[in-house]
């Protein structure tokens, strides 16, 4: 083994742990901050199982996570390159020879792997666990279960059917948007006039219509009646429901291209899910900028000072970046750009900034 090999897989085991150490620390604060969120839910909508409570923030933990990554990458990227340097390690490495490109190579090449693994195995493993515990929250808590419900009453839809337009309201929002918890129907005929109210514990969208399990059905002027399933029409199809009440969070890198298709063809806006789908494409090169971005505050030798000062300033801008990130994404969800651009244009400026600095301190 090489004494090239040696230095590169000690800069990789320094800079995974790092990285690994920073993720888990601010996971288990996530877990936490949700945990106590899950005990008020519990407090106020009635009494759930203590295991129950930590099954479903376990269930909502990868999605939350996946979305701190690149944090972690900056953080632990700037905690392993101080204790490098504290220790004159990096002194060493320059009197070798080493430039600053030849030292960061290994964390740069973390990066990427991280970003690969994050997009192809780590992000369908979260949306798998979103998925299951939105089913879950809304099966316990009998309310909104995801990130597009507004207010407490609920998710509100109105829609056109076979017998005439209806409008939908459900507590809860599961698999996409294909099953609706404790929902709600006001029917009305086709000249606008109301005809019944059905209330049910769930409804399912099957293929020209919602099927409502344990209905209760109230006609004007007479007496309510008991189903165990009824049938509402409807005109929605599966890519509509899902654009009107499903989460991308909960939705799989593999499964987005299929998504995307669907819901052109349909004839709806796919910005969102084409979004989210360059958002995963462009993880690992937002991971290797946030390398960049650490390296850019924590090379500076200690003996020079004002090097707290130089990481506070770095920890903002990658908060900033990362703001200025969601706002372009935003920018995108709303059309007025591509979904390409929103997302690629601030990876890319990110990392022609870092790399114009690192240049910039290093060969002047």
């Amino acid at each position: 083994m090489t004494p090239a090999s040696i230095l590169t897989r000690y800069l990789l085991r320094r800079f995974l742990t790092a990285i690994l150490a920073t993720f888990a620390v601010c996971s288990l604060l996530v877990f936490m901050i949700d945990f106590v969120e899950m005990l008020r839910q519990s407090g106020k909508y009635g009494s759930v199982p203590f295991s129950t409570l930590i099954w479903l923030t376990a269930l909502r933990l990868p999605a939350y996570t996946e979305l701190m990554l690149a944090f972690a990458v900056q953080v632990g990227s700037i905690a392993a390159l101080l204790v490098l340097n504290r220790r004159s390690e990096l002194a060493v490495m320059r009197s070798a020879g080493m430039s600053v490109w030849q030292f960061l190579r290994p964390a740069l090449l973390l990066s990427l792997v991280l970003g690969t693994f994050a997009v192809a195995v780590y992000n369908p493993l979260a949306a798998a666990a979103r998925a299951e515990s939105e089913r879950l929250f809304a099966e316990v808590f009998g309310r909104e279960s995801n990130f597009l419900q507004t207010g407490g009453s609920g998710a509100w839809l109105r829609q056109e059917g076979a017998d005439g337009s209806s409008v939908v309201n459900a507590a809860g929002v599961t698999n996409r948007g294909m099953q609706l918890v404790s929902v709600m129907f006001l029917l009305f005929d086709r000249d606008g006039r109301f005809q019944e109210r059905i209330d049910g514990d769930r409804a399912s969208l099957r293929d020209g219509f919602w099927q409502v399990e344990n209905a209760l059905v109230s006609r004007p002027h007479e007496q309510p009646e008991r189903y165990p399933t009824y049938v509402v029409s409807t005109y929605l199809s599966q890519e509509r429901i899902q654009d009107a009440l499903g989460s991308t969070i909960s939705v799989s890198f593999w499964e987005l291209p299929g998504l995307i298709e669907a819901t052109e063809k349909a004839g709806i806006s796919p910005y969102r899910f084409q979004i989210q789908y360059e958002l995963l494409w462009s993880r690992p090169a937002l991971l290797a900028a946030m390398v960049l971005l650490g390296a850019t505050v924590s090379l500076r030798s200690f003996r020079s000072g004002s090097i707290n000062t130089m990481v506070i300033a770095g920890m903002i801008g990658g908060l900033g970046f990362l703001l200025l990130a969601e706002v372009s994404r935003q920018v995108g969800v709303a059309g007025l750009i591509s979904p390409r651009a929103a997302v690629w244009v601030p990876v890319a400026g990110a990392i022609l900034v870092s790399l114009t600095v690192l240049l910039h301190q290093e060969d002047g």
